[in-house]
C-alpha cells in the first residue's frame, strides 16, 4: 500500500510539471491532501524523492463528507511561471477528474486496472 501511493503521488507530480513545462526551481511551496483512508505515508515523501527537498510541502487531511471520493491526494502547488492562469492545466488521474468537472484545462488519465 505505501509503494503504491508513493508511485501515484510521483505520477501526479511528474504530470503536473510535464504538463506545465514546470521544474522543480519553479515551485514556491506545495500543499498536499489525503482523504482519511489513505495513512500509509505522507503524500509529500513522494514529492521529496523526486527532488523537492528545498520546497516547502505540508499534508493535511481531506473533510470527510458524505459521498466524497475514496482513497484521492490532491496537490495544490504555488509556482513561479509565465503562463497565465487560463493556460495551466489540471491532471487528475485515476478516476479523479471526476472531483471537477467545471475546469476547462484538464489532463485526464483514466485508471488502466
Amino acid at each position: 500500500m505505501r509503494d503504491h501511493l508513493l508511485e501515484r503521488v510521483a505520477e501526479m507530480v511528474t504530470d503536473v510539471m510535464e504538463s506545465n513545462g514546470l521544474e522543480v526551481d519553479d515551485f514556491i511551496s506545495v500543499i498536499f491532501t489525503a482523504t482519511s483512508d489513505l495513512h500509509s505515508e505522507f503524500p509529500a515523501y513522494a514529492a521529496r524523492r523526486l527532488g523537492f527537498g528545498e520546497v516547502p510541502l505540508i499534508c493535511a487531511r481531506e473533510l470527510e463528507i458524505d459521498g466524497s471520493m475514496p482513497r484521492v491526494v490532491r496537490m495544490m502547488a504555488h509556482v513561479e511561471t509565465d503562463l497565465p492562469r487560463s493556460d495551466i492545466t489540471h491532471v487528475y488521474l485515476h478516476g479523479a477528474a471526476a472531483l471537477r468537472r467545471d475546469l476547462t484545462r484538464v489532463r485526464a488519465v483514466p485508471d488502466d486496472e
